[in-house]
């Protein structure tokens, strides 16, 4: 069994282009929720999303690239260059051939399914684009990022709504850590605004008219939001071998399913993937000082998190902080876990706990230290990073401090 280092990170989110744009609005506790531009949102319900800006496509792909790319893709593509760079990997046939890429997305490339749906049924077209298999297969970005590098190893997709890139990570961590693939790529993106999407979001009556407060008293509802990131890890004596700088350990991953309801969560499941993260780190709960909250800011989840949180830390909860980076980002769906886990890491790295922004109102129910508004300077040993989905299936990663 091998220590796991994460070496290289990338991130593209509303937050900005790359990690450093990401932790700097992080650490402002500056929120990317803004008014939806993208599209005429005056059929909806919800004005604002955390929508991706300053991006130009063509600044990072060649035209006739971008033909196979969809938007998701696109942010799986990007993120993973930057963490590929970060690492500094110096690509060889053997590591080609067993290197693993694993991402996570939810919704894949429902855009172009959705034009192709248009065409069919709105303009009564008898065809739909020849590439719209291709480009909104949820596979996509993983298939993209193999062809780049051109690596050969373990290369898939998990889809399990908002825990997918959470999921993709803890498997990847796991073949690491085993021997099965001596490095590994992942991560997740997502890219949901399209109106048939939006739509669907909004007959669930989840989503917040004005913007995400997780854990306060008022809050409204979750915010969607775009985006990908990218982890890259490889085993501890490779790094160092190398001369690789370990940006953090990744040392515990724990899954649950709450076999309970499709969309409402239950606080024994979110404890159960808790305490099976930092039973594979092999670690005490003591050692844990701050949570990566999934906190969606919805009236159910925040309850039922801190709940959970209470069932596995009890006591110490006095001493635990918790923050909601959905407050700042936005829901990435099954990109979350992923840009959770970057915001986690460079955590552990700055001695810096990001905040819950917009808080407000303290809610009796969520009692819990959240961080509110303004970043904590903090030292912290260990970490986890939570993402609860619908369909009560939970993953939980656990991060260590690489001193």
């Amino acid at each position: 069994m091998h220590r796991v280092v994460i070496t290289g990170m990338g991130v593209i989110s509303a937050l900005g282009v790359d990690q450093n744009e990401f932790w700097d609005a992080l650490t402002a506790g500056r929120s990317g929720i803004g008014e939806i531009t993208s599209m005429d949102a005056g059929q909806l319900r919800f004005p604002n999303a955390a929508e991706v800006h300053r991006y130009t496509p063509e600044d990072y792909f060649p035209t006739k690239e971008l033909a196979f790319l969809e938007r998701f893709a696109q942010f799986a593509m990007i993120s993973a260059d930057e963490a590929v760079k970060q690492a500094g990997v110096e690509w060889t046939d053997a590591l080609r051939e067993r290197t693993a890429i694993v991402t996570g997305s939810c919704l894949g490339g429902r855009v172009a399914e959705e034009a192709g749906y248009w065409e069919l049924f709105h303009h009564n077209r008898t065809r739909v684009h020849p590439l719209t298999i291709p480009l909104s297969m949820a596979n996509a970005g993983a298939s993209h990022i193999s062809m780049k590098y051109g690596v050969q190893g373990p290369t898939y997709t998990v889809s399990t709504a908002c825990s997918s890139s959470a999921h993709a990570i803890g498997q990847a961590f796991w073949m690491v850590r085993s021997g099965m693939a001596p490095m590994a790529i992942a991560g997740g993106s997502e890219a949901p605004m399209f109106m048939g999407g939006l739509k669907a979001w909004e007959a669930m009556r989840v989503i917040s008219k004005d913007t995400c407060r997780p854990f306060s008293a008022d809050r409204s509802g979750l915010v969607l939001g775009e985006g990908g990131a990218m982890l890259v890890m490889e085993p501890l004596e490779a790094a160092l071998a190398r001369g690789a700088k370990p940006l953090a350990e990744i040392v515990g991953f724990g899954m649950s399913s709450d076999a309970s309801h499709i969309t409402q969560p239950s606080p024994d499941g979110a404890a159960r993937a808790m305490r099976n993260a930092i039973a594979d780190a092999g670690m005490a709960v003591e050692q844990f000082g701050y949570i990566n909250a999934h906190g969606t800011a919805t009236q159910a989840n925040d309850r039922s998190e801190t709940a959970g949180i209470r069932q596995v830390f009890g006591e110490q909860c006095k001493d635990l902080l918790v923050s909601s980076t959905k407050s700042m980002h936005g829901h990435t769906l099954g990109a979350a876990g992923a840009l959770e886990a970057v915001a986690s890491v460079m955590t552990l790295q700055h001695g810096i706990v990001p905040p819950t922004a917009n808080y407000t109102t303290f809610d009796p129910e969520c009692d819990l230290d959240v961080v509110p508004n303004v970043a904590r300077e903090r030292e912290v040993e260990a970490c986890l990073s939570s993402s609860f989905a619908f369909g009560g299936l939970n993953a939980v990663l656990a991060f260590k401090a690489y001193r």
